[in-house]
């Protein structure tokens, strides 16, 4: 019964406040409130619901389960005005809100009673010119003047002018500026993600020249550290993880390489529209270098379903959808995966100019290509040879090279002849699950392989060696030695790392209209293109993937700065000036500021795509350094200050936090760049995963490296980072949202990384200072920036002297706790200044940046 009234809940909210009943498009759109959109998102006009169709005038009468909801000519007996006029409470339609009007009603008895008018088909939606052209993010990109203001003494640079006129509109002034020390905090986890060393404090403290604080941001942007912090966020709308995605989830063990390109890419501040087109179409630049196919590593962050079962052509249709889609949240910031089943529903963007961006894509497919490293060609061209020489004598001498290639042939027959023999279609499919561009690989000639890819081939065969070989037992046992002897022989191979990449296909790619979003049913062939409500695209000229590359950074592209340097100030204020910053389009928010939106824009195009001018520009105006605390007499009018009269208080990533102990304690291992690393977890978690695989925790310094590097395992993510909430990387996550919860307290509280990190500061500021005053102070500044005020030291004091009470008749519980005692120290003394530790970074202090 529920089923059936969701329909009639639609039918009715969208008869009546349809302004045109006869209008079916108008009509759907209406009822959407009523549906979930993601509904809308899959199916489209033709709306269906447990077999309601509204697309289709004789589809929508025939109703669904329990049969017609509507009798034209014959309003009495419709069930729809049965539900909708009826007094009972669980019975009548709608269930929700304000039932329908006297007047409503009549409505709907006289258009069933004329015959219930409806088109035969629905129409897409018509989108006007005007409306096309008049939304404000598809407008060029205009310079506004910085606007005059009466407070001209608050100003530092354009930015506070376009901040402050909004103010002074309002009758609002701005909140002070913050104190040095909060200053410094704050720009040092914004820029680099760390918190301010002592020293560095101290350094702005004694610096009364006039220029002190724009000193420290400007080393704050040299740091090693701030391509690491500005990484993060990328890596979140890359949607990049260290595995695969789906049941199996298998590892990607090279996938930190396009990480470390990041980094180095941001460390050089290498201008945004080079690094957008080396992203998306690095391979097809002229003389590609090795770094510059490593960032086409992009492309290849998504999920990869490896599952035997799955069809190689829907799944490059998704992984393709999956690409476009990630591009456009990430340079344009429009939904255009609404488009994909049927024309956009709030944005002028039509399906066939969905499948003309999907054409863009269609022709790019994956290559793993040699990447090494500084240092890593060395010791490994040297080692070659000598491994190479090993490696073949062993495949030659045991007959393999043999086998695999009757392996190989009977693979080719099960794809030239399928069910004819299951057990190798078994194999076929595990093949196919297992690589990308499964076939061709297969139908290569030799000389069109890699080295890496021919032995790829062989080792596969090693490791399933197919139902040949599996029932003979003593073959089969011959072919696992020489597995386990190549295994052997890999390990005296030096790294050398390798990157995924794209190269585009020789021949072109035909795309076709996916008919309803389906990968079956091909419709009109399509040619690459972008969307008719943004500046001409021209692919002729030159590959389709690098044209459109190039297209995204055109100075006449009105879509791309603002989204970009609304991102930078999301980062920066916890919101961007549009708040909706996956969703520029009709359904998302307007800006809140919007010609600084657009100021920022051109100056970001002016200073030749610089992020180090844009976030200098915006971390030293008067608008950052704001007091960040919350303001009670504007909590009616601004509750979530979008006018921005004061700083945004804002709880740290959960990288960050982790980070911050580290620093704190002088645990951090701050190496850059590199593979990723597994710190200590909770036990059983990487066992609810598909392999069952238990997590090796590190042991060496990389147990103590930056959140940023922790292996990210899809199907089973490292538990700190998912409760303070870091995306899911399924797709792309533009914004993080932040939570509240008691988990978070338990990991701040008893994750071992944190109880490490307690031990550690207790053992540095023991070591570092003699009395218990300094050792106090200098443990405040490390974790907090600054040292403690009478109330907080009496307060810690009588703590420890508690900790002490309460640990001193168990020596079992102090050594626990404190396990290592630095020369002339007792235990007890250590355990109470680790449970000092232990509180100082549980505070809230510690965890939010003000």
């Amino acid at each position: 019964m529920l089923r059936i009234a969701s329909f009639w809940i639609a039918t009715a909210v969208g008869l009546a406040f349809s302004s045109t009943v006869s209008a079916q498009a108008d009509f759907v759109r209406d009822i959407e409130p009523v549906f979930h959109e993601r509904c809308y998102t899959c199916h489209g006009p033709s709306v269906q619901m447990n077999g309601l169709r509204l697309d289709s005038r004789d589809a929508a009468l025939k109703g669904g389960y329990a049969g017609p909801v509507i009798i034209p000519g014959n309003s009495t007996a419709s069930r729809l005005i049965e539900r909708v006029s009826s007094a009972k409470e669980a019975f009548r339609m709608p269930p929700a809100g304000e039932p329908l009007s006297g007047s409503q009603i009549a409505a709907l008895r006289t258009w069933i009673d004329n015959g219930a008018e409806w088109p035969e088909r629905a129409q897409a939606p018509q989108f006007s010119e005007q409306q096309k052209k008049g939304h404000w993010s598809f407008r060029p990109v205009q310079r506004p003047d910085a606007p005059a203001v009466r407070n001209e003494s608050w100003v530092r640079n354009p930015i506070d002018r376009f901040v402050l006129a909004k103010l002074e509109a309002e009758k609002v002034t701005p909140a002070p500026e913050a104190d040095r020390i909060t200053l410094a905090r704050r720009a040092s986890f914004d820029l680099t993600g760390l918190p301010p060393a002592p020293e560095e404090v101290d350094r702005l403290l004694a610096d009364s020249s006039p220029a002190a604080y724009e000193n420290l941001i400007d080393r704050l942007l040299r740091s090693p550290h701030y391509g690491e912090r500005q990484a993060i966020p990328w890596l979140d709308a890359a949607r990049y993880a260290d595995s695969d995605g789906y049941e199996r989830d298998p590892i990607r063990p090279h996938a930190w390489r396009w990480r470390q390109w990041v980094i180095e890419a941001l460390n050089k501040d290498m201008p945004f529209d080079q690094f957008t087109i080396e992203q998306i179409a690095g391979d097809l630049l002229p003389d590609a270098t090795v770094e510059q196919r490593v960032a086409t590593g992009f492309l290849r962050n998504g999920v990869k379903n490896r599952e035997a079962g799955v069809k190689n052509e829907e799944k490059r249709f998704e992984e393709v959808i999956d690409r476009l889609s990630t591009v456009s949240a990430n340079w344009m910031g429009l939904t255009v995966g609404c488009a994909q089943c049927h024309d956009h529903k709030y944005d002028p963007i039509s399906q066939k100019e969905f499948y003309q961006f999907y054409a863009v894509f269609n022709n790019a497919v994956e290559r793993d290509i040699p990447a090494p490293t500084p240092g890593q060609a060395g010791p490994y061209l040297r080692a070659y040879p000598r491994y190479r020489a090993a490696r073949e004598k062993i495949l030659a001498g045991n007959g393999i090279y043999a086998l695999q290639a009757e392996f190989q042939r009977k693979l080719l027959q099960a794809m030239e002849n399928p069910g004819v023999n299951t057990d190798w279609d078994f194999q076929l499919t595990e093949w196919r699950a297992a690589h990308d561009r499964a076939d061709w690989w297969l139908l290569a000639e030799p000389e069109e392989l890699t080295e890496f890819e021919s032995d790829e081939l062989i080792d596969f065969f090693l490791q399933r060696t197919g139902p040949d070989v599996a029932k003979d037992k003593e073959l089969l046992e011959k072919v696992k030695a020489v597995q386990k002897e190549l295994a052997a022989l890999q390990e005296t191979l030096p790294d050398f790392a390798r990157a995924y990449a794209m190269i585009e296909r020789d021949e072109q790619q035909a795309t076709h209209i996916a008919l309803r979003g389906d990968w079956r049913s091909p419709g009109v062939e399509v040619r690459p293109g972008a969307l008719a409500v943004l500046p001409e695209f021209k692919p002729e000229e030159k590959p389709a993937r690098l044209a459109f590359a190039e297209w995204l950074v055109r100075q006449d592209n009105p879509l791309t700065a603002r989204v970009a340097v609304n991102r930078m100030w999301q980062e920066l204020f916890g919101a961007g000036i549009v708040r909706s910053s996956n969703d520029f389009g009709t359904q998302g928010e307007k800006p809140s500021h919007p010609d600084l939106l657009d100021w920022l824009a051109s100056e970001f195009v002016r200073s030749g795509w610089s992020r180090k001018h844009m976030l200098r520009l915006i971390v030293t105006s008067a608008a950052y350094r704001q007091a960040s605390q919350a303001r009670p007499e504007l909590r009616e009018r601004d509750p979530e200050n979008r006018w921005l009269s004061r700083q945004n208080r804002l709880r740290l990533p959960g990288e960050l936090i982790r980070d911050s102990a580290l620093s704190a304690s002088g645990l951090l291992y701050p190496a850059i760049g590199g593979k990723s690393v597994r710190p200590p977890q909770p036990e059983g978690v990487s066992e609810l995963g598909y392999s069952k695989k238990t997590w090796d925790a590190d042991t060496g310094p990389e147990r103590y490296r930056r959140g940023l590097y922790i292996f990210f395992q899809r199907t089973t993510p490292y538990p700190m980072l998912i409760n303070f909430d870091a995306p899911a990387t399924l797709t792309a996550v533009v914004r993080r949202e932040r939570s509240n919860t008691p988990l978070q307290a338990l990991n701040l509280l008893n994750d071992p990384v944190f109880e490490e990190a307690a031990q550690a500061l207790a053992v540095r500021v023991v070591q570092e200072k003699v009395a218990s005053a300094e050792r106090l102070e200098r443990m405040f500044r490390l974790c907090l920036s600054r040292p403690p005020d009478p109330a907080e030291r009496d307060r810690i004091t009588t703590f420890f002297e508690q900790q002490r009470t309460i640990l001193k008749d168990d020596p079992g519980a102090q050594a626990k706790i404190a396990p290592f005692v630095p020369p002339g120290e007792e235990r007890l003394t250590m355990a109470a200044w680790t449970g000092v530790a232990r509180g100082l970074m549980n505070l809230d202090e510690f965890v939010n940046r003000e």
